[in-house]
């Protein structure tokens, strides 16, 4: 196997999410009813919630934590990827009959459909499609310079009007519906507030080994493996300046999955030329951003 050393896989994947949370029925109640997920495993750290015996969100008890405070580094969202629009449309519907007043909005970003949603406490949720991959552009006019890498392609991403009724209308089925729990979900990425986002280029692309896929006027960066529109997003909307987080309700742990333990050992060695403290395990890695976003990546 031949191992790039300073880029993470291409075959990489994001896994489940941690969400530290207060109030554990009620969580569990919105993401089983509202997002029909199932409880795939239930233990003394929290249960764990998916489809198609695939966990993808994590919750764990954390009755003692406040909710962060506005302007804190976090979680912007994590965002659920659907095969098929139709799949997309009856969990978005089902998402907004939940509670209405947890519907943010929608966007076509060229490369993906999305709709928004925060659950009962605060996190933001992404439901979204992905368009063909051919059919995304890529810019080459430079802006798609990963940071301190060679120039590469940008993806071309917009936020352009969908309406969510005629979404529901063209793409809404009875079968999408009553199939509900079969469909398959997985983590497409995860959306991150930190501080600054030249930090987040230096920590995130020049020593986690993600590429630059795009940026928005300075105030966001996404990235990516193997050429995906972007795994992990870093934005400075809510939360420009932010330092460390505090130890708060919300985002727990980012899982990024790898197929081969070459790769963990590969990334061990940037963050030890980093002198960024991390605990390997020989199967996984452990270590925090600069704004104590807690990672992990493990092999499977």
């Amino acid at each position: 196997m031949t191992i790039t050393q300073d880029l993470l896989p291409d075959d990489l994947s994001m896994g489940t999410v941690l969400l530290k949370v207060g109030d554990l029925p009620t969580m569990s109640n919105y993401y089983q009813r509202a997002l029909g997920l199932e409880i795939i495993d239930e233990a003394s750290d929290g249960l764990r919630l998916g489809r198609t015996n695939t966990p993808l969100i994590h919750l764990a008890p954390a009755a003692g934590l406040q909710l962060p405070a506005q302007g804190e580094a976090g979680l912007f969202h994590t965002a659920l990827l659907f095969d098929d629009r139709s799949a997309l449309a009856a969990t978005v519907a089902a998402t907004a009959q939940y509670d209405a007043g947890l519907y943010v909005g929608s966007a076509d970003h060229l490369v993906s459909e999305a709709f928004y949603f925060t659950d009962p406490e605060g996190n933001g949720i992404e439901l979204y499609f992905d368009k063909p991959r051919e059919t995304w552009q890529w810019s080459a006019d430079g802006s798609g310079q990963a940071t301190g890498k060679t120039p590469g392609k940008s993806v071309v991403m917009d936020s352009l009007r969908l309406p969510a009724d005629a979404y529901l209308r063209d793409h809404l089925t009875e079968a999408a519906v009553t199939g509900q729990a079969q469909a398959r979900a997985a983590v497409g990425h995860v959306h991150l507030q930190v501080g600054d986002v030249e930090t987040a280029g230096k920590f995130y692309v020049d020593t986690l080994g993600f590429e630059r896929t795009a940026g928005w006027h300075g105030q966001a960066l996404f990235v990516s493996a193997g050429g995906y529109h972007h795994h992990m997003a870093m934005n400075v909307w809510n939360s420009r300046g932010a330092g460390p987080r505090k130890d708060t309700l919300g985002l727990g742990e980012v899982l990024i999955r790898v197929t081969a333990t070459d790769h963990v050992d590969a990334l061990a060695d940037r963050l030890r030329g980093a002198g960024i403290t991390h605990h390997h395990t020989g199967s996984e890695l452990r270590f925090n951003d600069p704004w104590n976003n807690k990672i992990r990546v493990a092999v499977g």
